[in-house]
């Protein structure tokens, strides 16, 4: 086979309607969702006098509470073999959510509403990132997960464009970003996201299991000890990998403004956009091993330098690079998933994999709120502390991850 053969194998018009439609639905839903979540922890710390702890806890609790439902919406999609209707009943009740934002006073009703829509999420996760592997071969996984990336970061792009513009023209106006605008901006995100649930209802079909065995009743030893000691080493790394709001309240703590915070995240998903489907194509040439190894240690540097930085420059330098981290690691991790696992069990590893990592969120938040600003009566160890933690706990993860060789036979994880 020559090089031109190789190309088109691995080009992206050659996706099945499966992945198109996933990857348009997660488009339309990061519209939504981006132009809400990255102002939210400004609204929470500007307008409603919160401090960093608590948002912590409140990013914390979000992510973790509905962690279970990603365990269990993943493994009754292996049991049902049906993926599209649970994914379809958690972008539904995120969408559902959305509007109880417009009425958000307190971060308490911020809290509640964030937390329906990531339970949501948690519905809605492991039975999507299923059906895409269930729609791919294995010679294109890869590049299918880094297409699916690719097309939720070009939303969260789009989201935060629009998101800057609405903030811009209540600036020009001489308005800050209060109650008023968020409130717009709210409003805003409601139809991209009815746009996300009309997209996988009417554009994607359920895909009959390639492997007529039963999922197992529910044991985490049925998924391999490949997969499990893959889950220490990920865990371990997403300790230190607290919210991304905390980069934000770095921005602007380092001095950038809010227009600035939204045009930095808008470069940042750029990157993310351009990097996520060449990286997860080169994945399944090259190893998926090696690309997360590349990917974490870039985020082992700009973590670093993210708790170094001392002028607004260097924050915007950190956060492009920043998007190279996530287009290189982020969607091969997944993909990585479905090489280590049986096609029967494909739901129960997602929802694992997005259980034990949304159940890590939380500590990890608190512990980086916690470090930043202390709690009772301490007053911790300042802006820097997160992220020089973050870089300590990615770079051990790191070296696991280069020591460890699973065995198993795809090539592409080796």
């Amino acid at each position: 086979m020559n090089n031109k053969d190789v190309k088109e194998k691995n080009s992206i018009k050659d996706l099945p309607r499966n992945i198109w439609a996933v990857g348009l639905t997660s488009f339309f839903m990061d519209v939504s969702s981006e132009m809400v979540i990255n102002i939210l922890p400004l609204f929470l710390s500007n307008v409603l006098g919160v401090k960093t702890n608590i948002i912590g806890l409140i990013e914390g609790v979000a992510e973790s509470t509905a962690s279970i439902l990603k365990l269990f919406s993943g493994w009754l999609s292996d049991k049902l073999h049906a993926r599209k209707w649970l994914a379809v009943a958690g972008y539904g009740l995120s969408a559902l959510s959305k509007p109880f934002f417009y009425f958000a006073n307190t971060w308490g009703w911020v809290a509640g509403v964030r937390w329906v829509d990531r339970v949501g999420k948690g519905i809605r996760t492991a039975p999507r990132d299923a059906l895409v592997a269930d729609s791919i071969s294995e010679e294109k996984r890869g590049l299918a997960f880094g297409f699916h990336r690719a097309a939720d970061t070009a939303g969260a792009m789009v989201g935060l464009l629009v998101a800057l513009l609405i903030v811009w023209m209540a600036q020009s106006s001489n308005v800050e970003l209060g109650q008023a605008t968020f409130r717009t901006v709210v409003l805003a995100s409601l139809i991209p996201a009815f746009l996300a649930v009309l997209s996988l209802v009417l554009g994607v079909k359920e895909v009959k299991p390639t492997s007529e065995r039963e999922a197992p009743k529910f044991a985490f030893k049925s998924l391999g000890k490949p997969f499990m000691t893959f889950m220490v080493i990920v865990g371990l790394f997403d300790l230190g990998n607290s919210s991304d709001s905390f980069l934000v309240l770095r921005a602007q703590e380092r001095g950038i403004s809010v227009i600035g915070i939204l045009g930095l995240l808008a470069v940042f998903n750029l990157v993310y956009t351009v990097i996520s489907t060449p990286a997860g194509s080169l994945s399944d040439k090259v190893g998926r091993r090696n690309i997360i190894i590349g990917g974490w240690i870039v985020y082992v540097l700009v973590y670093l330098g993210f708790g170094l930085a001392s002028a607004a420059w260097q924050v915007w330098l950190l956060y492009i690079v920043y998007g190279l981290y996530y287009g290189m690691a982020y969607g091969t991790t997944k993909a990585m998933v479905a090489d280590l696992v049986p096609v029967e069990l494909r739901g129960t590893a997602y929802g694992t994999y997005n259980a034990i990592l949304g159940i890590i969120d939380f500590p990890a938040s608190l512990i980086a709120g916690i470090l930043w600003q202390g709690a009772g009566g301490w007053t911790g160890f300042g802006p820097s502390a997160p992220f020089l933690f973050g870089a300590a706990m990615a770079l051990l993860a790191l070296v696991m991850f280069i020591l460890w060789k699973p065995p198993v036979n795809n090539p592409a994880v080796s």
